[in-house]
């Protein structure tokens, strides 16, 4: 009889090729101005590492719909560029065209050519080596930073909000949200079984959500205005910190399971390193039946990185290194060679390895999930 794995992995270090799929609805009369940014824009992207190639598509029954693919040669390269600032200004211009907008991001498993025809030149990177096993579940997280001083205020507003309801339709509902602060660093990690988009926009738009967003407003060093499309896309674009890896191992004992946040302030240029990384870490970690962790995932933006895990057991009780993620002397020097010198600080005794746990372990400011989650 054949047993069925528990063990969830998703990942964005697999090495496989990716396809990403930008569906835009163009505003009425902006054609031209939105072929004349896509120009200009894919000649910038075109000198990007790893991209591969790209298509623009009109929809054949509705002229204002638009489709942009692009093939690149494995996720981290397309996540390294998609987050930059660089980015976010190459792309205003083409926004500015839009009346709303959809990414999609694939690995490629299974490719097909017609045998009749020359056979095409082979593509750069690999396809997947096998299919994803997953739960159902969409990881996000937001990141953002408050004026010094302002935290315990900020702290206090964040924890004080009412949840929205968790149904946003009949596919889509909010599973988790988590919420940690780390210094002036705010992070709101969220689980959602169905559409993200669907559900974050269902969450923007209840009064309770908006009214705690608008009381946070005067406390955050990046200005915004949410009541203005623009502003609030641009903000929310840079405050992105994506999920590039989850692994959990389902057992009975992991709905108990207590949730911890560990903040890694990466050596410029280092994040997406570390992050992938720390995500081998974890997957070693999940081989071991003994392991206290439940499940981990892993949030990098630029050199920000986040990990999320459950634990089994009170933090105490853990071995510092295996919660870090840096188990072996090896690692550790590897680990200190990605992380800010002044944050990683001594990691040699067990001594330097507590402490080092102590200051990355964020402060926990609400966990709140669905009742039947």
């Amino acid at each position: 009889m054949t047993t069925v794995s528990e063990r969830i992995s998703q990942s964005a270090f697999d090495g496989s090729r990716l396809r990403v799929v930008l569906m835009l609805d163009l505003q009425d009369g902006a054609q031209q101005r939105f072929l004349e940014a896509y120009e200009h824009l894919r000649n910038q992207v075109a000198s990007v590492p790893g991209h591969i190639t790209d298509q623009l598509c009109q929809s054949i029954e509705n002229p204002s719909q638009w489709l942009i693919t692009s093939e690149w040669e494995s996720a981290p390269p397309f996540l390294a560029w998609v987050n930059s600032e660089e980015h976010v200004q190459m792309v205003q211009p083409l926004h500015d065209c839009v009346r709303s907008t959809r990414s999609l991001r694939f690995s490629v498993l299974r490719e097909t050519t017609n045998a009749t025809t020359r056979a095409p030149e082979p593509s750069k990177g690999r396809l997947q080596a096998e299919p994803r096993v997953g739960d159902g579940v969409v990881r996000h997280a937001l990141t953002f930073t408050v004026k010094p001083g302002s935290e315990e205020m900020v702290a206090e507003i964040l924890a004080g909000y009412t949840s929205p309801e968790a149904r946003v339709d009949d596919t889509t509902r909010l599973r988790r949200t988590s919420l940690f602060m780390h210094g002036n660093r705010v992070v709101r990690a969220v689980e959602v079984q169905g559409d993200l988009v669907a559900a974050l926009r269902h969450v923007s738009e209840q009064p309770e959500v908006r009214e705690v967003e608008e009381a946070i407003n005067p406390y955050l060093e990046q200005d915004r205005d949410l009541s203005d499309p623009n502003s609030a896309r641009v903000f929310f674009t840079r405050a992105a910190l994506p999920a590039v890896h989850h692994v959990a191992n389902a057992g009975p004992e992991s709905r108990d399971a207590r949730r911890h946040a560990l903040y890694y302030a990466a050596k410029e240029g280092c994040g997406m390193a570390l992050a992938q990384m720390l995500a081998q870490q974890d997957e070693l970690a999940a081989d071991d039946p003994t392991c206290p962790i439940a499940g981990s995932t892993v949030f990098q933006r630029d050199d920000i990185v986040v990990r999320l895990i459950d634990l089994r057991v009170p933090l105490d009780d853990t071995d510092p290194d295996l919660v870090i993620g840096v188990r072996g002397p090896r690692k550790r020097g590897v680990f200190k060679r990605l992380m800010d010198t002044d944050e990683a600080g001594g990691l040699t005794t067990d001594r330097e390895l507590a402490h080092f746990l102590a200051r990355s372990d964020m402060d926990l400011i609400t966990d709140r999930r669905a009742a039947d989650s």
